[in-house]
């Protein structure tokens, strides 16, 4: 029975190596076949594209500063000049959307 479907790239990756891990245990456990060669399985992974995207988005996010400096600075220094304006309907649809989310969810 299948629960939910699995979006996440990593998940299908592991899922992937174990079943391969699997066939690699059975074979391992057949007897070997009178003048077979005792072959070596290759381990292998073929990611798909998605994944290789989904690799690549990772990347590029790990690589981006956890605080934005010039948006920090730029806040900073309209507080301290006085010029800084909350928008307060803007505030206001943010949290009544925030609190639909947290109900509808």
């Amino acid at each position: 029975m299948k629960i939910s479907k699995v979006d996440d790239a990593t998940l299908q990756m592991i899922q992937q190596y174990q079943k391969a891990d699997k066939v690699e245990d059975r074979a391992q456990d057949k007897p070997e076949k009178a003048g077979a060669a005792n072959l070596v399985p290759e381990e292998k992974v073929n990611l798909s594209t998605t994944a290789k995207d989904v690799q690549n988005l990772k990347n590029a996010v790990s690589s981006l500063p956890d605080v934005r400096e010039d948006m920090v600075r730029n806040l900073r220094e309209q507080i301290e000049k006085g010029t800084y304006k909350v928008d307060a309907e803007k505030v206001a649809e943010k949290m009544v959307g925030e609190s639909l989310l947290d109900v509808l969810s």
